[in-house]
């Protein structure tokens, strides 16, 4: 994700892919028509503000559909469903791309898609599916959110860094963390579910009183988080960012490595493999889209090699295509997770609001 996605770039990054969707986005937005027929032949993608494509993938489904895609970003994951469930059954666009498993209970429940099984689902892994039944989302890429730490920092200080939820709230990692707000940003709330998963509902506001005690700093969302507070990020080192520990992503390393000028042989950023959560996004066919030819082709292009092969240097996340191949940079600087913490849906819909209210009088203060 979410997704939403909040992924884990440096400024650098933000930068360079930002000019390159927004490219992509006027060289397909010039034509809505097909000519005087009556049927659009632009689809319109309906995102949080993370969504890059490359422009050469993107003119690839149109030659092979006939549509043109524009991207509609719509800020932050949450934000952008929020927006959507305002205009449900007349929607901004035609398919929706970012809601994650933390906010997928709201999306369903509001009735927002149209059920579509998309073309090559079955080349998709069974456990991402979470709505298998009645196909009412897509999944397109999972991630795991994960406190990222400044290997300069730790080797200077001659201190192993944190690699476990237990770790974090040690007095060797005081003052050194900073995470997003649960309320108002996805790895926030991932970060927040990752402790529920670890300590359960009746151990995890305990934690939470551990790491507030242990001088946790709490910023609106990642870019505050990433680019300003920590000081292992692009952006941190300009700041003189003062955190050497964060909540980002596992493949927020790979991103500091592409960006940087010049490339470092090695990522100046760590991952503590022992903190993290499992993200799905997904992409969905929006109940009332004018374009719902074009919307389903969409979907059907989401989980082609072509484009699942093309998301890990763009949006830093992983395929969920069985036979994708990763680039090399991604899988050399990236951090594998071997077991992420998970709380399914039903029991995230059940219980989230309660979760972030708690989570907010103990950590707001």
């Amino acid at each position: 994700m979410n997704s939403q996605l909040r992924r884990a770039v440096s400024t650098a990054l933000v930068g360079a892919l930002g000019i390159a969707a927004l490219a992509a986005c006027g060289e397909q937005s010039k034509d809505s028509s097909d000519g005087g027929s009556g049927k659009s032949r632009t689809v319109t993608l309906v995102s949080h503000d993370s969504f890059v494509a490359s422009p050469a993938v993107l003119k690839e489904f149109t030659e092979q559909t006939g549509y043109k895609v524009k991207v509609l970003k719509s800020g932050d994951a949450g934000a952008a469903l929020n927006k959507e469930i305002l205009t449900k059954g007349s929607p901004q666009g035609d398919v929706f791309f970012g809601v994650d498993n933390t906010l997928l209970s709201r999306a369903l429940q509001n009735d927002l898609f149209t059920p579509y099984e998309a073309k090559g689902l079955d080349q998709v892994a069974d456990e991402v599916q979470l709505d298998k039944d009645k196909h009412r989302v897509t999944p397109v890429d999972t991630g795991d959110i994960c406190v990222n730490y400044d290997k300069k920092y730790f080797a200077d200080k001659k201190l192993a860094p944190p690699q476990t939820f237990d770790d974090l709230a040690e007095p060797a990692y005081k003052n050194l963390l900073v995470v997003e707000n649960a309320a108002t940003s996805s790895p926030g709330l991932g970060f927040l579910l990752g402790t529920v998963a670890e300590y359960g509902d009746e151990g995890w506001q305990d934690y939470w009183k551990k790491l507030d005690a242990n001088g946790v700093k709490v910023v609106d969302g990642w870019e505050q988080a990433y680019n300003e507070e920590f000081s292992g990020s692009a952006g941190g080192k300009k700041a003189k960012a003062d955190r050497p520990l964060v909540v980002s992503y596992a493949s927020s390393p790979p991103a500091e490595v592409l960006y940087a000028d010049p490339q470092p042989a090695e990522a100046p950023t760590g991952v503590a493999t022992g903190t993290c959560f499992r993200q799905i996004e997904f992409a969905g066919l929006l109940h009332g889209a004018k374009n719902e030819a074009g919307g389903k082709a969409l979907l059907d292009f989401l989980i082609t090699k072509k484009f699942q092969e093309d998301m890990p240097l763009n949006m830093f996340v992983n395929p969920v295509v069985k036979d994708a191949k990763l680039p090399e940079l991604f899988t050399e600087h990236g951090a594998v997770v071997d077991k992420p913490e998970t709380v399914a849906p039903e029991t995230i819909t059940k219980n989230r609001e309660q979760w972030v209210q708690s989570w907010s009088s103990l950590v707001l203060k």
